[in-house]
């Protein structure tokens, strides 16, 4: 199984250059105006089309779990070599799990978040849900 987006994107070689870094992986398609990612892990298909009057929404974020720290790690080397303004949040408490994480913007301004979780909170533990 696999989770399918289809976004839109004023600048689709930028979203293109965002995104093979954030997922490390090329596209399966590339023209002028529609770009393909079908990754395995994790499971997704990414579209991205060009539209110049996209915009793209201020209450969501997305995000891709990893399996370790070390993963969250490797994600932060990998954003930063491509020279992508990051927010690196180390053991935070968040969504009821203590995670570490790095948050990168594509080009249109959607937040994306790469983490993993290192423990579970209990719910009296504070919540980031006001945070997209």
């Amino acid at each position: 199984m696999k989770t399918h987006l289809n976004l839109r994107t004023r600048d689709l070689d930028a979203s293109v250059a965002f995104y093979r870094t954030m997922l490390n992986l090329e596209p399966m398609k590339h023209y002028g105006d529609y770009a393909l990612f079908v990754a395995e892990d994790p499971g997704l298909e990414l579209a991205l089309d060009l539209d110049p009057q996209a915009k793209a929404g201020e209450s969501a974020h997305y995000g891709i779990v990893v399996e370790t720290p070390e993963a969250v790690d490797a994600a932060i080397d990998r954003l930063r070599a491509a020279g992508l303004n990051l927010e690196i949040e180390m053991e935070q408490t968040c969504c009821y799990a203590k995670q570490n994480k790095a948050w990168a913007t594509d080009p249109d301004g959607r937040r994306w978040e790469v983490y993993t979780v290192l423990e579970e909170m209990e719910p009296e533990t504070s919540c980031c849900a006001a945070r997209s």
